[in-house]
């Protein structure tokens, strides 16, 4: 075998553990090893009869499902390149991502048909999942006509994987190109760090699309023969029921996520004793979360990350949580971590500065975008994280604040000037600041603040109506607030921390 990527995982987990459950979905159906393998070869063979070739892309809009994988995997037998698409993007974004990748193939539940419109005039084979329809057959239609086997095509660790976009600082957003090492290395970190094992059952309530899932999820666990529980969305009391009946013990998510489990009704009853590990990102886990799980005897692993590290960076151990309690922990073994003032120079421990990434589950690069790219690493090749934290004497990771005044909410990034950029063009708006607000369900919303022309009459509703269809719902401004001025520093910028002070007192 030639490909020494991701493309040969589920062959070789075909023949060391063919009957073991893989993934477990739905109402409890089941796929082994060979049958996901079986599966990823038939995806390979079809995609291969429609042209893809080597560093082709291939795109995946759905939610959590086994096609997801035997998509991904079966591009990678290809050396083609994986483009998962968020499901909760709007339109216009969908379309970008479809564009600015260059997608060739596209493969989607039909049910989102409408939210890709006439951007998939631009993709030349356009796939759904299911059965489809006699005139249009749908993908599991297609893999039963498909062959068995796919072509041996030489793949290294250092091509390109997957693209996967992140909301974008200038307003639109940008493709992270990962390669096979970056998702190798990042599974190896997780395998290490994580402790993950062949017996470990993993409750994956967190969409595939997002680097977090993926990379630090799914293909850990498929990597080392584990058993992964595929949700499609998260409903608290389901979660807790799936806990019980398949004996899960690893769950990855957000504060929220955590927070929701533990005010569910069924939480005193659900028998929890089989969880042993869990894993949290996107921000720090509440004192009063933490004190809800560890009356049931369980303690949080909290990390920290971006796609362009595919995407962790940095992880805190359960031993730790209390007494480095507000760190995000130490670098993943892989991984080394390093702050940086505003000249570049290495800074004190306990110094504030901006948090630089090294390491080979670092990203090379932005899809198309050079300049981007360049301006994304140091002259010695460590990635400008564009967040300020510290390390403290042990080299624990704090982070202090961000630069990019990047949003949380619930687990997903969202950058204000893409939604200025939109609010801007409302008639009357003469300018505009989105900034993050405290939220104790998800963590940070995004409010925004605007003035507008003397004759102008805008309110939330108006904005929020106008914004639904065009961004993502969960980027559109919880609030909006007239105001006369915003604050300004010398050169013209917004000052949006004083904003925040402003709206949080």
């Amino acid at each position: 075998m030639h490909n020494h990527g991701l493309g040969s995982w589920m062959a070789k987990r075909r023949l060391k553990s063919p009957d073991k459950v893989a993934l477990i979905h739905g109402d409890g159906d089941t796929v082994t090893y060979r049958e996901l393998a079986d599966g990823t070869d038939r995806v390979s063979a079809l995609l291969w009869l429609r042209g893809v070739r080597k560093g082709d892309r291939v795109a995946f809009l759905g939610e959590n499902c086994p096609e997801f994988l035997q998509v991904l995997f079966g591009a990678a037998q290809l050396g083609a390149v994986f483009v998962p698409v968020n499901t909760r993007l709007a339109p216009p974004e969908i379309a970008h991502v479809l564009r600015d990748s260059g997608a060739q193939v596209l493969i989607h539940d039909p049910a989102l048909a409408p939210r890709i419109g006439s951007a998939a005039e631009v993709v030349a084979h356009v796939i759904t999942t299911g059965e489809g329809t006699d005139d249009s057959p749908g993908l599991s239609r297609l893999l039963r006509a498909a062959p068995g086997g796919h072509a041996d095509v030489t793949v290294v660790l250092d091509d390109p994987a997957a693209i996967l976009y992140t909301s974008g600082t200038t307003g639109k957003s940008k493709g992270a190109v990962l390669t096979h090492g970056n998702l190798t290395w990042v599974s190896l970190n997780c395998v290490v760090d994580y402790d993950v094992v062949s017996t470990d059952v993993a409750l994956m309530i967190s969409p595939l699309f997002h680097a977090a899932s993926l990379g630090m999820g799914a293909l850990p666990i498929l990597l080392k023969g584990a058993t992964i529980v595929l949700e499609k969305g998260f409903e608290p009391g389901r979660a807790l029921e799936l806990i019980g009946r398949h004996g899960v013990t690893m769950l990855s998510g957000v504060p929220t996520t955590y927070q929701l489990l533990a005010d569910h009704p069924d939480w005193p009853t659900t028998d929890l004793s089989t969880l042993t590990k869990l894993t949290c990102g996107g921000s720090a886990v509440p004192t009063r979360i933490l004190g809800a799980y560890e009356e049931r005897g369980l303690s949080f692993s909290q990390g920290y990350g971006m796609t362009e590290t595919s995407p962790g960076a940095t992880s805190l151990a359960p031993s730790m949580t209390r007494e480095k309690q507000g760190s995000v922990g130490l670098p993943h073994f892989f991984t080394d971590v390093r702050i940086a003032d505003e000249h570049g120079a290495m800074v004190p421990r306990g110094t504030i500065g901006e948090i630089e990434i090294s390491g080979p589950n670092v990203f090379p690069g932005y899809h198309g975008l050079p300049d981007a790219t360049a301006d994304a690493f140091t002259a010695d090749g460590w990635f400008r994280s564009g967040d300020l934290g510290y390390l403290d004497p042990d080299g624990y990771l704090y982070i202090a604040d961000r630069l990019k005044d990047m949003i949380i909410s619930g687990g997903e990034n969202i950058y204000p000037a893409e939604i200025e950029n939109q609010i801007n063009d409302i008639d009357g708006v003469t300018g505009v600041a989105v900034i993050g607000m405290p939220d104790e369900q998800w963590g940070e919303v995004p409010w925004a603040i605007v003035t507008t022309a003397a004759e102008a009459s805008i309110t939330t509703e108006a904005v929020r109506g106008y914004l639904d269809g065009k961004i993502a719902r969960y980027k559109i401004p919880k609030n909006v607030i007239v105001i006369d001025e915003l604050p300004r520093t010398a050169s013209g910028k917004v000052r949006k921390a004083d904003l925040r002070a402003r709206y949080t007192a």
